[in-house]
């Protein structure tokens, strides 16, 4: 127990930005999905990447030949082979592009200077967002996987690298399809959870009075395309960086010349269907932005 105690502490001060993100995951799923779900996803979440892993590194599947290099086993946790916080982090990288893609094929709209995301069951549930999200999932790998490749330069480590290098930045295009795959997996996962009645729990007070909160999902997702982008700059491969910088502009300003109309084309019947699956987040600002609406 107390060498176990020592790896995990050590895994916590040597990768305090995983933990961070995990926290906001938490602060982010608790206002959205609700404490049990996002709880409950943790451990599910964090098996099915932990066994994606282990396959890929025993058989080459789904991610392609790659290997873990072991020289940080007696100073952070592993899992037969495979770092915690890796396998960890599929959690909150998952829940933000899922987060993400509901609120892109959700109505919007703004009140009281508060910006809403209008979601219902159905959006959380359809096809639509389990592809999108799946995508969104995939693009954080895009920009993650080239600088985790390049870990011995800054304060990752160079914890893993592939048999056969590929052409992007060293990365082979089998890594995108496998992440595409438990994209797949891990976001279909979210919306199963979504269905089960016994995990809801009821909102709290800061979800019907500030329903800005529900942005606590994208601005994860954000903030792991920031915190990578000034990694990649910070190590000096700009090219990369560059690279990275012009497919996240060029993304999020459609994403946000899409959210634009939407909110410009907010209709009463938006609220009134969000308000129809969840009730309990009816406030004085929904109700004064419906009357607008209908007026």
């Amino acid at each position: 127990m107390s060498d176990f105690l020592h790896l995990f502490l050590g895994t916590v001060t040597l990768r305090p930005y995983v933990f961070a993100f995990l926290a906001v995951y938490l602060l982010a799923g608790g206002t959205h999905m609700g404490w049990k779900r996002t709880l409950f996803y943790i451990p599910v979440g964090y098996f099915i990447a932990w066994s994606s892993e282990f396959s890929s590194i025993h058989w080459g599947f789904p991610y392609g030949d790659y290997y873990y290099l072991h020289d940080t086993m007696d100073r952070e946790l592993w899992v037969l082979g495979v770092p915690f916080m890796d396998s960890l982090s599929y959690v909150f990288l998952s829940y933000c592009s899922y987060s993400l893609a509901v609120a892109l094929l959700s109505p919007n709209g703004t009140a009281r200077g508060h910006f809403m995301v209008l979601e219902t069951r159905a959006i959380r549930r359809s096809w639509q967002t389990l592809v999108l999200g799946s995508f969104l999932f995939v693009f954080l790998d895009v920009l993650t996987d080239p600088l985790a490749l390049q870990g011995y330069r800054w304060f990752l480590g160079q914890i893993y690298g592939y048999h056969h290098p590929g052409v992007y930045f060293g990365i082979p295009m089998s890594n995108f399809a496998g992440w595409l795959l438990v994209g797949f997996v891990l976001i279909g996962t979210l919306q199963l959870l979504d269905r089960l009645a016994r995990l809801e729990s009821p909102p709290g007070k800061m979800q019907r009075e500030f329903p800005s909160v529900r942005l606590l999902g994208p601005i994860l997702y954000l903030s792991v395309l920031c915190f990578n982008l000034t990694v990649t700059f910070h190590i000096g491969e700009d090219l990369l960086g560059a690279v990275g910088c012009l497919l996240v502009f060029y993304t999020f300003l459609m994403a946000g010349f899409f959210t634009l109309y939407k909110v410009q084309n907010l209709h009463a019947f938006h609220i009134r269907d969000h308000l129809k699956d969840f009730p309990e987040l009816e406030s004085e600002t929904l109700r004064k932005k419906l009357r607008e609406l209908q007026h």
